[in-house]
């Protein structure tokens, strides 16, 4: 072998680890910038003053933030935005994070595409005793909690004050009862010189939320195998003997005129209470604010708890509102800042700023400490009793809330039959029946698929 062909040899060696060096074989051209952010992708469903807060909150994070980058895609209601991630699943296309629903717990756990917070909250040993018990109950299944609570809220008992005064009833005293109720009503519905009804003492729209609370509120469940926390549902619950009074108390109003039944549209029988025409009603603490701008100061505005039967025990609020859940199948640095922002999003000082700007309840009790909060509600005391209702129900498994898959279309076919009943097309125990023969069919099936 010449000198010469051993140089070339030699050389051509070098050129081959030079190009296997370059090309990455083992080794990177250039290290990985450790300042460059973990993006994550987070699917928001509320829109209006809602939306803003959640996005001042994502900005104010980002801001805070500068190792992770969060990216807040709205995706319309809740129905619409469980619906994308069902057609995501598939694709592994899911978000990092994503509010959902109550309603939606059920199918997110079946989904088998859920990391339960439970687990950071383990791993950190993350201090979880300054969040409200009641509402971690319900995001709680086999001692595990799945999501963490995020907007949240339950219904309460408005009433015009003023309206009391002159009915010669006590404006400090709401009604406790649903015989309470009745009897407020029929001192507070105006009738002209014919006898017919120019303002009903109570209205309520037909909405199955409420229908779940008045159930709860008699400690009766909405389905079986212990509201579907002890086993999965196989049946629903809710035509029973309590489901039959509360639809027998209300259309018994409707019929006797002392209610009104405005239809499904709950913006519409607000709007009747926030213009006077009608002198209590049911609604969401998250509308505190709204109505509270709507009176304008025309009357005062009441508030007291859920009614119940006079003979109902133990019983109370189910909560409402969503959750913010972690989605499997991505890097690990992804899901720790997703952690961290789902830490941030539900921590004291951003949950009093949520509070204020959208009614809904703090999710930490902490969060009351806050000067701002304290000014709020020194503004609007009307709240002080949501809170008080909140902490005076009873964790069971019945104020915890029913669990199933089908859950919007069972809310729907509630829905259809209070409508029966109140117009008069149908019985109680009819109208509930039917409604539990179709719901029990759309569980089976889907229990099916679960398999």
């Amino acid at each position: 072998m010449t000198k010469s062909f051993l140089k070339k040899l030699i050389t051509f060696a070098t050129l081959i680890i030079t190009v296997f060096a370059i090309s990455g074989c083992g080794t990177k051209t250039e290290p990985v910038s450790e300042n460059k952010p973990v993006k994550i992708v987070f699917w928001y469903a509320v829109g209006g003053k809602v939306g803003e807060a959640t996005k001042t909150l994502v900005d104010e994070f980002n801001s805070s933030h500068p190792d992770i980058q969060v990216e807040a895609v709205f995706q319309g209601d809740y129905d619409s935005a469980i619906n994308k991630l069902k057609q995501s699943i598939p694709s592994k296309g899911t978000p990092n994070v994503m509010q959902v629903y109550d309603i939606g717990t059920r199918f997110m756990i079946d989904s088998k595409a859920v990391i339960p917070v439970q687990k950071w909250i383990d791993q950190e040993k993350f201090d979880m005793s300054t969040y409200e018990p009641n509402i971690l109950a319900y995001y709680t299944v086999d001692n595990k909690l799945y999501s963490m609570p995020f907007n949240t809220s339950t219904p309460i008992l408005y009433y015009n004050k003023t309206m009391f005064k002159e009915a010669g009833l006590d404006p400090e005293n709401s009604p406790k009862t649903f015989e309470d109720v009745t009897a407020a009503a029929q001192k507070l519905t105006n009738r002209d010189a014919n006898g017919t009804v120019t303002r009903p003492g109570l209205s309520v729209a037909i909405y199955g939320w409420f229908f779940e609370q008045f159930l709860a509120e008699q400690n009766a469940p909405y389905t079986n195998n212990g509201n579907g926390r002890d086993s999965l549902t196989t049946a629903v619950s809710f035509n029973s003997p309590q489901g039959e009074k509360t639809l027998a108390w209300w259309s018994g109003m409707v019929k006797d005129g002392t209610a009104s039944n405005m239809g499904r549209k709950t913006a519409d029988t607000l709007k009747a209470f926030i213009a006077g025409q009608t002198a209590m009603t049911i609604d969401s603490t998250g509308n505190l604010g709204d109505i509270m701008d709507g009176v304008n100061g025309k009357f005062d505005v009441g508030t007291g708890f859920m009614p119940h039967p006079a003979d109902a025990k133990d019983g109370g609020v189910i909560i409402g509102g969503a959750s913010l859940w972690m989605l499997a199948g991505h890097s690990d640095p992804e899901e720790k800042a997703s952690w961290e922002f789902i830490k941030f999003m539900t921590a004291a000082k951003q949950q009093a700023f949520w509070h204020i700007k959208t009614g809904y309840f703090p999710v930490t009790k902490a969060a009351y400490d806050d000067p701002d909060l304290k000014k709020y509600e020194e503004k609007y005391p009307q709240f002080k009793v949501a809170i008080e209702q909140l902490h005076n129900t009873p964790i069971n498994r019945n104020t915890q809330g029913g669990l199933l898959g089908v859950f919007t279309q069972s809310r729907q076919e509630i829905e259809s039959a209070i409508e029966q009943v109140l117009n008069g097309q149908s019985t109680p125990r009819d109208a509930l029946q039917k409604a539990s023969d179709t719901v029990n069919g759309a569980i089976e099936r889907y229990n099916q698929t679960t398999k």
